[in-house]
């Protein structure tokens, strides 16, 4: 007899054939009052959007997923979500990987193998009262099947990389049972109970990076990131500047 697929306690599956986005549809159930747990996937995403209003190719093959959690938690706290979320699912991949497949995590929300992106995720939220968060939208896409070609940076799916053959709900369910167990030692401590574990697998530390910021560029030196998940840059001299959103390019790739 077949089973369904093996999500943490809590969570409630919503499967479509093909969606706008999966981003959307879970926004739609937090307007409507759903429990946190709640996840939306599809096959197909024919509006898939990644950040700063990206279009995310989204074909058949692939994993789109967007899970819905009200944390009690600010604004400011939940972005922190981004870097938990990419941990699990870089875990999840680690799990799943051939031996010399190298996973890492970019700063803030991608996960890379071989230095190429395989996944993205992108958080959305609505605020409440006294600077609190009403509820945040964690999408998630991983290429299993396909990568897009036309990509200012390198992109691949785990086909391209030796993986061995899996299903995205496979892969939605490791990606779940390691962020479930992430999400509990964040709301325990924060992220700094995360920290090392990002770190570990984090891409680029020590390196020459540029950070394409709102209404700037900087450069400097990647030296860490903080205990709230502030990206820490080294600049000329001894200036050190943390960086709490932008978008991380690597200076030697």
């Amino acid at each position: 007899m077949s089973t369904g697929p093996q999500l943490p306690h809590g969570y409630v599956l919503h499967a479509f054939d093909r969606v706008e986005s999966t981003n959307d549809e879970a926004r739609r159930l937090a307007e409507e009052g759903a429990a946190a747990g709640a996840v939306v996937v599809a096959a197909e995403q024919v509006k898939g959007r990644g950040r700063h209003g990206r279009a995310w190719a989204s074909p058949p093959g692939n994993l789109y997923a967007s899970l819905l959690l009200r944390p009690d938690c600010t604004i400011a706290e939940s972005a922190q979500l981004s870097l938990v979320a990419s941990l699990a699912l870089a875990e999840a991949l680690v799990a799943l990987a051939p031996p010399d497949a190298d996973v890492r995590v970019k700063w803030p929300n991608d996960v890379l193998v071989r230095g190429a992106k395989v996944a993205g995720l992108l958080l959305e939220s609505a605020s409440a009262a006294h600077e609190r968060v009403a509820w945040v939208v964690v999408g998630s896409g991983v290429n299993i099947a396909s990568a897009p070609a036309d990509t200012a940076y390198p992109a691949t799916a785990l086909r391209y990389e030796g993986f061995p053959p899996v299903t995205p709900i496979h892969v939605l369910e490791r990606y779940l049972g390691a962020l479930a167990g992430w999400l509990e030692r964040w709301r325990a401590g924060g992220f700094a109970a995360v920290r090392p574990a990002w770190l570990a697998l984090g891409s680029g530390i020590g390196d020459r990076v540029r950070l394409r910021l709102a209404r700037e560029e900087v450069a400097g030196r990647f030296l860490d990131v903080t205990e709230q998940g502030a990206l820490l840059v080294a600049q000329d001299g001894d200036r050190r500047r943390q960086i709490t959103a932008g978008e991380l390019l690597f200076s030697d790739r």
